[in-house]
């Protein structure tokens, strides 16, 4: 649940309003009905659905669905998240949809911090990126997944570089290089994210090569 709540949360505030709900569908749909989990999540959900249709200038569908998403926050155990910011924004979003085009939407908070991705951990970015890829048609998903894979790696080799010295951060840094850097900032930069996907996938297509390689060497027969 904290796993699924953070990374949805961070998606939502880099700006992919409408790919958050992947990141609460799945623990969403595992959750008995009426339960407060599984108000909170339902209620993000269609919290990022309202403000993906009010930017979309869909009045009647983010009036409908801001209407609903503040019903199933009502009373809700905020499980860390700012509920009650939400539900306000909620309010006036369903009395005047337009506001989506004046003033950005109430950022979500989590145990009182605005997650963004570069604040997730490697392996919750990781998911946020697959995400991301499965949202726009403009990225494969099996890129970002073979991406995902070899930043493992990476983090294994480092591991093992360093065993007797400091475990390398979970946390993104302007130093992270590599496969894990460019996840981070695949998922990070909205306004930049075509550019780093390119690049990622060049990368990509030269580690599979290298592969190939390997395989078609025969060295492992």
């Amino acid at each position: 649940m904290q796993d699924a709540l953070r990374i949805g949360v961070a998606v939502f505030n880099a700006g992919d309003r409408h790919a958050a709900h992947d990141a609460w569908e799945a623990q969403w749909l595992a959750l008995d009905d009426g339960t407060p989990d599984e108000r909170l999540l339902h209620g993000l959900i269609q919290y990022a659905a309202a403000v993906h249709h009010a930017r979309n200038r869909n009045w009647s569908g983010a009036r409908g669905l801001a209407e609903s998403a503040e019903r199933y926050l009502v009373g809700v155990d905020d499980r860390g998240v700012n509920v009650g910011e939400v539900r306000a924004y909620l309010r006036r979003l369903a009395d005047d949809p337009e506001i989506a085009e004046r003033r950005s939407p109430v950022a979500l908070r989590y145990e009182g911090d605005a997650l963004e991705p570069t604040d997730l951990t490697f392996e919750e970015v990781a998911t946020a990126a697959e995400i991301l890829a499965n949202e726009y048609d403009a990225f494969d998903e099996a890129v970002v997944a073979d991406a995902v894979r070899y930043a493992r790696d990476e983090r294994g080799e480092a591991q093992d570089e360093t065993r007797d010295e400091e475990p390398p951060t979970d946390v993104a840094s302007p130093r992270s290089r590599g496969f894990v850097g460019m996840l981070f900032e695949f998922a990070a930069d909205r306004e930049r994210r075509a550019l780093v996907y390119e690049r990622l996938r060049g990368h990509v297509e030269r580690r599979r090569g290298r592969e190939r390689d390997v395989s078609d060497s025969g060295l492992f027969e």
